[in-house]
């Protein structure tokens, strides 16, 4: 459970920083922006749908995809939003290590 909290502390940090893109459809605008995120986070439950649409756009576009074992609405209050979030994407890369060494898998 510690790795959980200091992933979801650390995905906090990112939102503090105004350095996470928040969203599906946002993360995937950002994914053809010349200046791409670091990395892409998805949370556990997100359909499949939309986990094959992010991870074709993260493999299109060379951003790494990793599935974190949280659901979205835990993912939702680390960020401070309510509805839940499916998937968010680290725009700093200092920051993207940070999460990175609190994550557990990687696609």
């Amino acid at each position: 459970m510690e790795t959980h909290s200091a992933l979801l502390g650390a995905i906090g940090i990112c939102r503090k920083a105004g350095k996470l893109i928040i969203g599906t459809d946002a993360v995937c605008l950002a994914l053809r922006e010349k200046k791409k995120p670091c990395g892409v986070l998805a949370a556990k439950d997100v359909s499949e749908n939309t986990s094959k649409r992010l991870s074709d756009k993260c493999a299109s576009y060379g951003v790494p995809l990793v599935l974190i074992d949280e659901c979205g609405e835990d993912l939702s209050a680390a960020i401070g939003k309510g509805a839940k979030t499916a998937a968010v994407a680290v725009t700093d890369e200092s920051l993207w290590k940070l999460v990175l060494s609190r994550t557990e898998r990687h696609e």
